[in-house]
């Protein structure tokens, strides 16, 4: 039938045309979903609008890799038996990983298939796609709740001449045009490339923001092999929010040593406080408050270690001490006076990389009180309201371990235990 969507028998049902879940996205998360849901013999389609792993293809820098180590960068059912468990996977290896995974476990993934439309009809989902509708009994969402740049409302009234990118649309310094660069935003990815921008010998400015920062490695071991052994990733979303008022930024984890804003400082990057607007002449104003950042990233490693300190006493475990980082001890340059203003033109700024956040896209949802009044889901634990509705891989969804990859070992068979006990 012309634009239906070509089906293996593994993927049709007995009755011939609802299928009892379909995975829209082919990340880590729709991938773990999938392991999930054939392992319970359910049959399914995962929607990928372009190609497995296609967000990590294409919004992510040449020389990206992981923040969590190797031994930690693993699928459901597999395990890292490598010889470098505390390496971190290129951008390349890791798709090269869901590649992998979806074959030796024969997912029935459907590439090139962009979802338009979703919509609950008579008990059943109708999902609208390139290449005709599908239905189904029950829909997991693992698009992702990350791969939608954000940026304040007047950076289009910025020179036209000046080249503007987001981070998903950095690649590399040679892709910039000559001149400095201006990083705004000292989350993970500011602070990576403005890292990598300094190394390739530009001059960078960063607008630097309240953001905390994680050492890389701390009394012999990877971070976030203390943090996922202490139990500090199961922290509920609950307790994050009561804590901090609101979801923060994961702290700062370069994937192969410490950053932090003093030794960026060190490598010769202009450090400047919050970008708080466009001011009459068109140059751009600082908040004052660059010291504060640093001092709130620096709390932020410190009170990190004294978790891991702790759980180290409490359990007996025979620890190196800690060693000095030469990232945080470093001193920080700074500016004298400080720049609460910055001409771009005169300051020879050709470039702006905006690394002020993400969202996820979930406008084609036509589903009532699935989404919220910014657009983003409505779940608790991955469980929507409306009966048959999943999110999986959000970050922050259930845990601080939710949105990274270690976390779809746990929150994948829960989701599809939920859906096989209401099929």
């Amino acid at each position: 039938m012309p634009g239906a969507i070509m089906r293996s028998p593994q993927q049709m049902t007995d009755d011939g045309d609802v299928l009892d879940a379909v995975v829209i996205g082919a990340g880590w998360a729709g991938l773990g979903v999938s392991y999930w849901l054939a392992r319970r013999g359910l049959r399914h389609s995962v929607l990928e609008r372009g190609r497995i792993g296609e967000t990590w293809r294409t919004q992510r820098w040449d020389s990206f890799r992981m923040n969590t180590p190797n031994v930690q960068t693993v699928m459901p059912g597999d395990c890292y038996d490598g010889p470098d468990p505390d390496g971190a996977l290129t951008r390349d290896q890791f798709v090269a990983l869901l590649e992998d995974f979806a074959g030796r476990n024969a997912l029935p993934i459907e590439p090139d298939t962009a979802v338009s439309g979703l919509a609950h009809e008579n008990g059943a989902y109708r999902i609208t796609t390139s290449h005709g509708t599908l239905w189904a009994r029950n829909v997991i969402v693992a698009s992702g709740s990350l791969n939608c740049p954000v940026r304040p409302v007047w950076a289009a009234v910025l020179s036209p001449a000046l080249r503007q990118i987001d981070a998903s649309g950095y690649r590399s310094a040679a892709d910039l045009p000559d001149g400095a660069v201006l990083v705004i935003g000292s989350g993970q990815s500011g602070a990576q490339i403005a890292e990598e921008l300094a190394e390739a010998g530009r001059t960078v400015f960063l607008a630097t923001s309240r953001v905390g920062r994680l050492p890389r490695r701390y009394r012999g071991r990877d971070i976030m092999v203390w943090l996922l052994e202490s139990g500090f990733l199961d922290g509920r979303r609950e307790e994050v929010i009561r804590l901090a008022g609101r979801i923060p930024p994961r702290g700062v984890l370069g994937s192969v040593h410490t950053i932090s804003l003093q030794a960026l400082s060190a490598q010769g990057v202009v450090l400047l406080g919050r970008l708080t607007g466009i001011e009459d002449g068109g140059s751009l104003s600082f908040a004052d408050d660059l010291e504060a950042n640093v001092r709130f990233a620096d709390e932020a490693s410190d009170n990190i270690k004294r978790h891991v300190d702790d759980y180290i006493s409490r359990a007996g475990i025979d620890a190196p001490v800690a060693e000095p980082d030469p990232a945080e001890t470093v001193a920080m340059r700074q500016q004298n006076p400080t720049i609460g203003s910055l001409d771009l033109s005169r300051s020879g700024i050709m470039s702006v990389v905006w690394c002020t956040g993400f969202k996820g896209d979930f406008s084609w949802m036509r589903l009532p009180d699935a989404l919220d009044s910014a657009g983003q889901p409505v779940h608790a634990d991955g469980v929507a309201a409306l009966p048959g509705l999943y999110f999986a891989g959000l970050d922050f969804a259930s845990t601080r371990k939710s949105g990274i990859i270690l976390a779809i070992a746990e929150e994948a068979p829960r989701l599809v235990e939920h859906i096989a006990g209401h099929s």
